[in-house]
């Protein structure tokens, strides 16, 4: 390569690296922290009334639940669900069903009713809508986010999204346009790995979404000490780590 375009070259690359930490100079956190952290828990679960909600309070931590309403831990336990909103955590809507894909590999044990393979756009629609009802009416409030369930999202082989976006302020995961949220789903892994996705992200990240299942119990699991380790060392470094729910922390970011 010649000297003249060997020096453009790094002309450019250096414009791109001092535009790129501009950028995220121009992003402030609520107390000056450096990452937002949001701690969210998918699908209802028993473990996650009984032992995550008391730790999160123990910390003074805010979190979001992704709930569907035909959870037998959900509709069992509404009142329970409903303190969890008073504690300022935040229910999220995860469909009523729980749709996902039954033609995906090792899905046998997706219902009849809740394949998605089955379902229409339009018909996606209606239930998340419904599912959006039901929950302002056990919190009372009018916004909230969505996680997608199993991460599937063809109904009927079309991409139902795109006709669900202007229900929500953000998609879990895909809240922010430039790629500066790391989205992890953590199961059987020690307090260690948790801790590294917080403190090992890489340059950019303005957002670490983790995304849990069971606690302690139920499906997909870390343990209580895994996840007890993880909550210790973000309330020890509150100054580094912006905790909160996502649609908290998504408000924040679009407003900028």
């Amino acid at each position: 390569m010649k000297k003249g375009k060997l020096a453009a070259l790094n002309i450019a690359l250096m414009m791109l690296l001092l535009s790129v930490a501009k950028a995220n100079e121009s992003v402030t956190f609520p107390n000056g922290e450096r990452i937002a952290v949001s701690l969210s828990y998918d699908d209802a679960l028993d473990s996650q009334l009984d032992k995550v909600v008391p730790a999160l309070n123990r910390h003074d931590l805010r979190a979001s639940f992704y709930v569907y309403a035909s959870a037998d831990s959900f509709s069992s336990r509404l009142e329970d669900w409903r303190a969890v909103a008073k504690f300022g955590h935040e229910l999220g809507n995860h469909s009523l069903y729980h749709v996902c894909s039954g033609s995906a590999p090792n899905r046998d044990w997706v219902a009849e009713h809740a394949d998605l393979d089955k379902r229409s756009v339009a018909h996606m629609r209606a239930e998340i809508s419904i599912a959006n009802s039901l929950l302002q009416a056990l919190d009372g409030q009018t916004q909230r986010t969505f996680t997608i369930p199993c991460g599937d999202v063809n109904a009927g082989g079309k991409n139902y999204l795109p006709a669900v976006e202007d229900l929500f302020v953000a998609i879990k995961g895909m809240g922010l346009e430039d790629g500066s949220e790391v989205l992890h789903a953590p199961s059987a892994v020690d307090g260690e790995t948790l801790i590294n996705y917080v403190r090992n992200a890489k340059p950019g990240t303005k957002v670490v979404s983790i995304l849990f299942h069971g606690v302690g119990g139920d499906h997909l699991q870390v343990t209580e000490q895994a996840h007890e380790a993880l909550l210790q060392y973000l309330a020890k470094h509150r100054e580094q780590y912006w905790v909160d729910s996502y649609i908290n922390i998504m408000r924040h970011m679009k407003a900028q």
